[in-house]
């Protein structure tokens, strides 16, 4: 008997509305700036920026920075806050700050607390077609994480890697990178980054 691929009990859901674009839209409509301002400051495309408002494009992580530049607004307003007490030492899995990338991309989950921000803990569940973008880096840092559920490309700095459930990766966050999933299963790994990002 065929063993079935199985999706995380908690993907999020392809045909929930699309928060980040919604949040990303709303601030810029406060601001009073049109897609083409927004998207000249942003030194991005105004067909992109429309696609990302509409969840309709996974932005990358270098297009997300640019555009929050350009609305003046940090990037961690986009992360959903839940309603629950937060500690400097413990992040309880209901008080986790997530960020939806669309319905075609992925959900980011911040599993470590804010008070420490030499290094950061993110759950990423990348569904099928899901993409971080084109290659990009960090200034500094090392990254490093561990596939869940499901099968995750990876290339740094020019080298593909396919990495199955199980599988793990480090390298330095200064060499340029992306990944993506591949296949029909969403992708579920923890993608551990120093120093923080977010």
């Amino acid at each position: 008997m065929a063993k079935q691929a199985r999706t995380p009990p908690d993907a999020a859901d392809p045909e929930r509305p699309n928060e980040m674009g919604r949040k990303l839209r709303m601030r810029r409509a406060i601001k009073g700036l049109s897609l083409q301002e927004v998207a000249e400051r942003a030194e991005i495309s105004v067909g992109l920026l429309s696609q990302i408002e509409r969840g309709v494009t996974t932005p990358s992580l270098k297009s997300l920075r640019q555009i929050c530049a350009a609305l003046a607004m940090p990037i961690g307003w986009l992360f959903d806050l839940a309603e629950a007490e937060h500690d400097d030492v413990v992040v309880r899995a209901s008080a986790r700050r997530t960020l939806d990338l669309g319905p075609k991309g992925m959900r980011k989950e911040l599993l470590s607390p804010d008070a420490v921000p030499g290094i950061q803990m993110i759950r990423i569940v990348i569904r099928p077609g899901g993409a971080s973008g084109e290659p990009y880096n960090n200034p500094a840092g090392t990254k490093c994480g561990t596939v869940l559920a499901g099968t995750l490309g990876l290339e740094v700095d020019g080298q593909d890697y396919i990495l199955e459930t199980g599988d793990s990766f480090a390298f330095a966050a200064t060499q340029m990178h992306r990944f993506w999933c591949v296949g029909d299963q969403t992708v579920d790994l923890i993608w551990v980054v120093t120093p923080a990002i977010y």
